[in-house]
């Protein structure tokens, strides 16, 4: 699928001005970063939030919800770890719908981080302050049609996709597996295998984005 037509190319400064105009204070929004594997979802999100400040923004990350290595050993599917059903997408969607509904007398709601160095998820890791009015998430499958991943869409107010070109996503996927432990023959299988597979999935979402956008 080409999505070319529909880029805009845009700057880091277009998007916390786009995110600065979605803030309401004292209610909660949400910011959806999607695209497909090394689109540089993580991250363009970081720098989001950092711009934004800690009292603005709080990001909390899709990977949380990667289901357990073991869990995907019992499944069958842990040599496509990453694939959408791989996720546990209700579990996320229904953070999301949590964090949509939080107002500023309600406790402070803890996400989990998943932590590449380990291969595994962590819960109650990421703190969301009720005070804070804008949580950025990111992820592979915030568009797709399928499963939970409707439900979490619904709690999002806008979606970004994120299309750098391909050579770029390809090298820092490369770069990724290497820099986690993988050998350059075993990151080209997963870069250019799994990684690639899942984007061709994840590309075919695009249309339902809000904005498709490209960074420099």
């Amino acid at each position: 699928m080409t999505i070319e037509r529909d880029v805009q190319d845009v700057t880091l400064a277009q998007l916390v001005q786009w995110a600065r105009a979605l803030v309401v204070p004292g209610a909660r929004r949400i910011i959806g970063l999607t695209g497909a594997p090394g689109a540089g979802k993580s991250t363009i999100a970081e720098q989001l939030v950092t711009a934004l400040g800690p009292d603005t923004a709080v990001l909390v990350p899709m990977d949380g919800f990667h289901l357990a290595n073991d869990v995907l050993i019992d499944l069958g599917r842990r040599d496509r770890k990453g694939a959408h059903d791989t996720f546990d997408d209700g579990g996320y969607a229904r953070l999301i719908t949590c964090l949509r509904a939080q107002r500023a007398d309600d406790a402070v709601v803890y996400a989990p981080r998943f932590h590449r160095e380990i291969e595994e998820s962590i819960g109650s890791a990421i703190p969301v302050p009720p005070t804070v009015p804008l949580v950025v998430t990111e992820g592979n499958y915030l568009l797709l049609e399928s499963g939970a991943w409707p439900a979490a869409r619904s709690a999002i107010d806008e979606v970004w996709f994120l299309a750098p070109d391909n050579e770029v996503r390809h090298t820092r996927l490369l770069s990724r597996h290497e820099a986690y432990g993988r050998s350059p023959e075993e990151a080209r299988f997963w870069a250019l295998g799994s990684d690639e597979r899942n984007a061709e999935l994840i590309e075919s979402t695009a249309g339902r984005a809000d904005r498709i956008v490209r960074l420099p």
